[in-house]
């Protein structure tokens, strides 16, 4: 089956704005067996909106495209679209109602331009929008007149902005197209997440664990990201789904505690789950990563459980005012240190009185390091009731990337102490 995916959008071709879009919905369509062929990024401009789709009709079984579904004069998709088809646009009374009642919970009056949002092809599904006011739509082309015999397509258009594409694809399209145009060839795929080691070294180890299945069809891909690694398997056939598993159980044997979580799971959400599973808590002193250990921890639902407190001590006026760091341990090793990072976490942990605590203190660069503490030098802390313990790590990152590998690395810290424990 040929899946194709246009996404839409001036901004995509300038640099502008990062398109995760294409990573997102494709990495989803081949969990759910289906086999993206094609991506294609275009402008904002209605003959080329309309050539893309007509070429990717073509070939295309299922067809999705994003954006261009909002009310503004740059959002032509769907109207491109319906006239492709020869599709009238009709007002649907209840996206329009879906509409008002959007900006009536927010207290806020409806734009007139807005109602356009509502004017949906003849013979579409509407996907109701329940982060935005544009919904979705999905039509089935059939017969498809620009495919050879007339074969039948299924047109997806979602919406551009990843806060309302994603859930509609999780609740509406992905039930849509399993049950109106099912992958013809039964596939079943794992993905498990690693941190701690990378590409070479995860592929050394299940390489020969995996061989007996990689020579009967399994397909295998290793992805890096900053600070874990992205492992994939699918099996497509017969007994696909029984062979997806017995890989998944090779490949988490082989790589042991390595591996933290699978498709769904991010290192912070799979630390609060566990937390909270013991009715545990955890506070944060952060100095070189500037907050971003408690930001990761408030994007997941169910952190207010587990999260008591944070600082970002950036200075060492803050470290020994907030966290009680010692003015003699600070002159006497520096702020990028061993001492000072347990004098943190300790510190952050008697302050919050949670049950454990991570410190982080380190240089980002581009400059401030030396020969004893070059650029990236970091030391992470972690104090709980079995004592503390601190990490020296080495991360010679742009400052962005410093900060994620870093605070991937604290919260694996404490995620391998309470595997043991």
């Amino acid at each position: 089956m040929n899946v194709e995916i246009i996404n839409t959008g001036s901004e995509l071709l300038t640099g502008s704005r990062l398109n995760t879009h294409a990573q997102w919905l494709a990495s989803r369509l081949t969990a759910l067996g289906y086999h993206v062929t094609r991506q294609l990024a275009v402008a904002d401009h209605g003959p080329a909106i309309q050539a893309a789709v007509r070429e990717a009709l073509g070939r295309a079984d299922i067809l999705l495209t994003t954006g261009g579904l909002g009310p503004t004069s740059d959002d032509l998709t769907r109207d491109l679209i319906a006239q492709l088809l020869g599709k009238t646009l009709r007002e649907d009374a209840a996206a329009l109602e879906n509409i008002r009642a959007f900006f009536a919970a927010r207290n806020k009056a409806m734009p007139e331009r807005t109602r356009v949002q509502a004017m949906i092809p003849e013979g579409a599904i509407v996907l109701p929008n329940a982060n935005g006011t544009a919904p979705g739509l999905a039509i089935e082309v059939k017969p498809n007149p620009l495919r050879a015999a007339g074969k039948t397509s299924w047109l997806v258009m979602l919406p551009g902005p990843p806060r309302e594409l994603r859930p509609m694809f999780e609740t509406r399209v992905a039930s849509l197209l399993r049950e109106k145009a099912p992958p013809e060839t039964a596939t079943a795929s794992r993905l498990i997440r690693t941190t701690g080691l990378g590409e070479s070294l995860i592929e050394e180890r299940v390489e020969g664990p995996l061989r007996h299945l990689l020579d009967a069809g399994l397909e295998f891909s290793i992805c890096g990201h900053p600070g874990e690694v992205e492992v994939r398997v699918t099996a497509r056939g017969g007994g696909a789904e029984e062979t997806a598993r017995a890989a998944e159980e090779i490949l988490r044997a082989a790589l042991g505690q390595s591996v933290y979580g699978g498709e769904a799971d991010t290192l912070e959400s799979v630390l609060v789950h566990e937390l909270a599973r013991r009715k545990a808590t955890v506070a944060v002193a952060e100095s070189c990563t500037g907050g971003h250990l408690a930001n990761r921890l408030t994007n997941v639902p169910g952190a207010s459980n587990v999260l008591l407190a944070g600082w970002v001590t950036y200075s060492n006026a803050a470290k020994t005012k907030c966290l009680g760091v010692q003015v003699s341990t600070l002159e006497a090793h520096g702020a990028v240190s061993e001492p000072v990072a347990r004098e943190m976490a300790e510190g952050a942990r008697r302050e919050s009185g949670a049950t454990y605590a991570l410190s982080i203190t380190g240089i980002a660069g581009p400059g401030g390091g030396s020969a004893e503490k070059p650029v990236g030098t970091v030391f992470i802390g972690l104090a709980g009731p079995h004592g503390s313990q601190v990490a020296k790590m080495l991360n010679p990152y742009d400052r962005e990337t410093f900060k994620r590998v870093t605070s991937q690395q604290a919260f694996d810290l404490l995620r391998c102490h309470l595997l043991v424990r």
